[in-house]
């Protein structure tokens, strides 16, 4: 299993991006291809796990897969931006902790 940090990742799929000419997309775009991603996703669960089976000559994706694809556009989107991932993962994460801190049922934990 591999053990990236989001920096990493970002490097990563920025070497990859910029042995093109077009670069990353436009924001809106790259907003329509995350929908489009989305969208994959949504049908894999709802395969796997809803009541819509798919159609024999349908292709084998994974929920693992879909996850991927969305992750890396999410990863476009954030470096055609200059955003750090890290960064805004820890700012989110604050926010949980400070605004939702309370929200919801905490399991017990025995010391």
């Amino acid at each position: 299993m591999s053990q990236k940090s989001l920096a990493d990742i970002q490097k990563e799929v920025d070497a990859y991006i910029s042995q093109f000419k077009e670069g990353y997309f436009s924001p809106l775009s790259m907003l329509a291809r995350m929908s489009e991603e989305v969208g994959e996703l949504a049908r894999e669960v709802n395969h796997r796990f809803g009541e819509k089976p798919k159609k024999s000559d349908e292709a084998d994706n994974s929920i693992e897969m879909e996850l991927g694809d969305v992750l890396f556009i999410v990863v476009c989107f954030a470096n055609s931006l200059g955003i750090d991932l890290a960064e805004a993962h820890d700012r989110v994460m604050h926010k949980f902790n400070t605004r939702d801190a309370n929200r919801w049922t905490r399991k017990n934990v025995e010391p």
